[in-house]
């Protein structure tokens, strides 16, 4: 087989959609819950599609169904909260996964200073209007604007692999090196990036 030919299975019209999920299920998440406001009530949604985009202007990126309600309360208010959910919050997550009514029953929040909904003990949030939206494919691509954030928790996230949650092994955490160029880091290969 030479470099340029492409390995393993199925390619382009081929991709079998349950082996796609599988693959991509490889891919350790965080995880998250999308809210905002619409007519006078909390409106919210799990999201494990969320993503840093940029640093200047600083923006950030989460992908919904087009056929999400809650995408379509966050888009007819303009703004949004991004409630990075910690370890414990897994009852949290499933509830914002599911066709429950009423997601917000039974949970504490408060206002953002855009007035989105911000989830009690979240490990972290950050307060955005919509830039713009892009297409991609049953999704949209949503750019946000960040506003405002919080401050930095100890607490550990709450992750999702393989189809399953999970977390960060206390004794097997590193933390990675701070770097001065963080930005370029972000946005460049080398040899000392992820990327």
């Amino acid at each position: 087989m030479s470099p340029h030919e492409p390995s393993g299975v199925g390619t382009g019209a081929e991709i079998d959609p349950r082996q796609f999920r599988t693959v991509l299920g490889q891919f350790c998440t965080g995880v998250t819950i999308i809210t905002t406001i619409d007519d006078d009530a909390p409106v919210g949604f799990a999201c494990q599609s969320f993503a840093a985009l940029s640093l200047d202007p600083p923006l950030v990126l989460f992908c919904p169904t087009k056929a999400s309600r809650s995408w379509a309360a966050i888009e007819r208010s303009g703004r949004f909260a991004v409630n990075v959910l910690a370890e414990e919050q897994q009852s949290t997550c499933a509830r914002f996964g599911s066709r429950e009514p009423d997601k917000f029953a039974g949970i504490d929040w408060t206002a953002s200073p855009l007035g989105s909904p911000i989830l009690t003990g979240s490990l972290a949030h950050i307060d955005c209007t919509v830039e713009t939206v892009h297409d991609g494919g049953d999704h949209y691509v949503v750019f946000g604007r960040v506003h405002s954030m919080s401050e930095i928790k100890t607490e550990r996230p709450l992750l999702f692999y393989r189809g399953q949650y999970t977390g960060i092994e206390p004794d097997k955490t590193v933390p990675a090196k701070w770097r001065d160029d963080l930005e370029a880091f972000l946005t460049t290969a080398s040899e000392d990036t992820w990327l």
